[in-house]
């Protein structure tokens, strides 16, 4: 497989806030949400203390080898060809949940998968690419209105209307197959290209996320990571674009701020409603780390606790 090695981003910072986690009599389990090719597990098995264990998740067939492997050399990790959408195959009084949304690297330096405008290949995009619809099979077959609402939707693209249309007409000629052939097609169709970004960048990101339903994921988990969190446990999340973003900003203010109730209504501690705790202010990655990983450029950690 053509890739380089995947840098994890905001490596330290991550483990350090997950496992700053202090639960009390339970939340022996963390979990790494998206394994990726390790690099996030490995550093959080170098901290664990003698009981905790280290559940990790990921849909790619591709993280499979390097988890087993990981899994025969320690006994404290085990993992699961699965989405962090099941999260409660981890267990629950979970000490801390870490993901890292996103791509790796591997998966956008490989042709094959076709999740990049910058490398020829299949226009496969799938992050279990063992199952389930391609990008191409999605762009052939969708309406036009689908295909709008998802550019839109999913890659706040705002010339959705024009790439769309340019789309449909070629598939009435020709149906995609390739990444190439997309981003070209989506190139010709945009009026303003921005600069120093690839004109069909919003086109692939908005087809990735409808591919791998990763947006119904992430709030698949946020719906039921409370829950499963132990009294103290943290949830660290690294976003790399808005749509994630906005989402756990969202879902972390509100579970931190209660109940909205009207002013002066009296109502004890224990009925706010209040189940999460934020902690520090979003983090970025530092110019030491952008220096030698320019992907991390567009992430943002944010991180709290769950409470009583």
């Amino acid at each position: 497989m053509m890739g380089s090695a995947h840098q994890a981003v905001l490596l330290e910072e991550a483990v350090e806030a997950l496992m700053a986690a202090e639960t009390g009599m339970g939340g022996e389990v963390f979990v790494d949400g998206t394994y990726g090719r390790g690099g996030h597990s490995a550093a959080i098995l170098g901290e664990l203390a003698d009981g905790q264990r280290l559940v990790a998740f990921d849909k790619d067939p591709e993280a499979i080898d390097s988890a087993m492997l990981m899994a025969s050399e320690n006994p404290a990790f085990s993992f699961f060809h699965d989405s962090f959408g099941n999260l409660e195959r981890a267990g629950s009084g979970l000490a801390g949940v870490l993901l890292d949304l996103g791509v790796s690297s591997p998966q956008l330096d490989d042709g094959s998968r076709g999740f990049s405008f910058q490398h020829h290949g299949p226009l496969d995009m799938r992050m279990d690419n063992s199952r389930g619809e391609t990008a191409a099979d999605f762009i052939n077959s969708a309406s036009e209105a689908e295909l709008r609402r998802v550019l839109w939707d999913f890659g706040e693209e705002k010339f959705a209307r024009r790439i769309v249309a340019a789309l449909v007409k070629r598939r009435a000629v020709q149906l995609f197959e390739t990444t190439e052939d997309l981003a070209a097609v989506v190139a010709a169709a945009n009026p303003a290209w921005e600069k120093h970004k690839h004109p069909a960048t919003r086109t692939f990101q908005a087809l990735r996320i409808r591919v791998n339903r990763e947006l119904d994921d992430l709030d698949i988990l946020l719906g039921k990571v409370i829950d499963l969190l132990a009294v103290g446990g943290r949830l660290v999340v690294i976003s790399f674009h808005s749509l994630e973003d906005r989402r756990v900003k969202t879902f972390m203010r509100r579970e931190a701020r209660g109940r909205e109730l009207p002013r002066g209504v009296p109502i004890r501690d224990d009925e706010r409603g209040e189940r999460l705790r934020l902690l520090g202010k979003p983090q970025r990655a530092g110019e030491q780390e952008l220096a030698t990983n320019p992907r991390a450029r567009s992430a943002i950690m944010r991180v709290a606790e769950r409470i009583a």
